[in-house]
Order: C-alpha cells, then structure tokens, then sequence
C-alpha cells in the first residue's frame, strides 16, 4: 500500500458504510503498512498492520470489495500480512462478518469493544476526589508514553508520539502526579475521544467527561473495552452504542500493568 492507493482504498470504507476519511487512512498508513488487492487495476481489497516493539502487533482495516467477497482474497491477505508479521503476538478487532476467517487462522478472542458515538447535549460535572486534578498536557508529561504501553501491554512510544501531533491532550494527576489522560482528535464524522487510559473508572469518566463537555453537542465517537465497563454509563448519558467488535489474539495476548488500564481504544484498528 502506497499513499497513491489512499482514495480508492477510502472508497472501500465507504462502502462498509466506515466512517473514516483520507486524513485517518493517512495516518493509519504513517503509523503502520498495508497491502492491497487489485484486479485489472482496480484495488478490491485492503488489510494493514502496525508493530509495537518486537514481539507485539495489531491488524486492521481489513476490507474486501463485495463484488470480490467470497474469493478468498481477504484470506490471501491476511496470511501474507500474517507472515510479514513473523512471531509477534498479534491483536485484531473482529466484526461479525470477520470472524470465521480469524478463527480458521488461529485468533482467540479475548474480549469485546463497544463502540459509542453521538453528541451529548448535557454533560454532567466529573466526580474527582480530592488531590484529584485534570489538566492539559505539559512538557515535563514525558511519562505518559510509557505509561500508555504498561497499561496496554505493548510498546506504544512511538503511537503515542504521532498521536500527540494529532491531537488535544488532558491529564488526570493524582496529588499533582500523573496517573492517566484522554486524548481528542477529529476522526470520521467528527471527533474521537481516544484513547483513554486510566487507573480506574471514576477517573477514566472524569477525562472523557472533560472532552464530551468541550465538545458538547458536537459528534463524537468512543470505543470502550467490556473490561473498563463504562458501556452503560456511556448510554446514559445520550451518547449510544451502536456496534460491538470481538477483540482477538493470535499468540500470548498482551497482558496490561498494575497500575492502569486502556479504557478507550486509539482505533478499533490501532487496538
């Protein structure tokens, strides 16, 4: 895959009715690397794959044009991509229509993702305990790289980085000491609260509450893991799911630290 291939690949997303644009392939696409399919010229299909360190890696965006489904071209991609990929563990986002072609490649699911999105016209105030402090972003927060491949069990230094030029960033101190943060960036339709990582659920509500009142009433979309169980809180607040994707390994899942989780997805393709 090449940046020449973007449109077309864009092409294939809107006819999965996904909402992303050509910024968001672009980014994919900087972060990672992909194959496409094509016959007579034509792109009809799509996979990508981001490493984070040596011994971890996640799959996504893996699209087939439905005039070419049922050919075994998303098999032929996936394992082509499998083998670039050598021994790492591997993590992928299933959908429904997905998930018998993982299965017969060896991924296990290992949890769920609900994916919530629309625009909260009431946000109501964050619970924070005292010492408890959400802010924006500094320059002594060079923590938070690290602090985000602890809790997701992967090396993300160098998606945290892009992400970062990408996006607004707010912090969740403890005593002044960093101990979470949510990141905003536009994405699709409008903006992804994304990710969230936090030491618990009261304070993974608190930044998402922080983004949702910026942004109030405007579209934004969330992808929660079943683990941070905020799927229902989510819905009462007015913002509903709409979809859930089966989160699968192939290989030792990644196991997340003691002291934090990832409560939101970056993307359902990034993990």
């Amino acid at each position: 895959m090449t940046v020449l291939d973007l449109p077309a690949a864009m092409e294939l997303s809107i006819e999965q009715q996904w909402p992303h644009r050509n910024e968001d392939w672009e980014l994919f696409l900087k972060l990672g690397e992909g194959l496409v399919a094509e016959r007579d010229g034509k792109l009809i299909g799509t996979t990508m794959a981001w490493c984070f360190g040596e011994d971890m890696a996640t799959i996504g965006m893996v699209i087939v044009s439905p005039a070419a489904q049922g050919q075994g071209i998303g098999r032929k991609l996936m394992e082509e991509m499998i083998r670039r990929l050598g021994n790492r563990t591997i993590v992928l986002n299933a959908t429904e229509e997905g998930l018998p072609l993982y299965q017969k490649l060896g991924f296990v699911e290992t949890g769920r993702v609900y994916q919530h999105q629309g625009l909260v016209k009431d946000v109501p105030l964050a619970e924070l305990s005292p010492g408890d402090r959400i802010r924006p972003k500094g320059k002594a927060d060079t923590s938070l790289a690290s602090f985000y491949g602890a809790a997701s069990g992967m090396d993300r230094r160098a998606l945290f980085d892009t992400l970062a030029q990408e996006s607004r960033t707010v912090v969740y101190t403890h005593d002044n000491v960093p101990a979470g943060f949510a990141m905003l960036r536009r994405f699709g339709r409008g903006w992804s609260i994304a990710p969230v990582v936090a030491p618990d659920s009261t304070s993974a509500k608190a930044l998402i509450l922080h983004w949702l009142a910026v942004k109030q009433r405007r579209f934004c979309r969330i992808d929660v893991t079943a683990e941070g169980d905020l799927s229902g809180w989510l819905d009462s607040l007015g913002l509903p799911c709409v979809g859930s994707v089966r989160t699968m390994a192939r290989g030792p899942a990644p196991v997340s630290g003691p002291e934090a989780k990832v409560f939101a997805l970056a993307a359902q393709a990034l993990g």
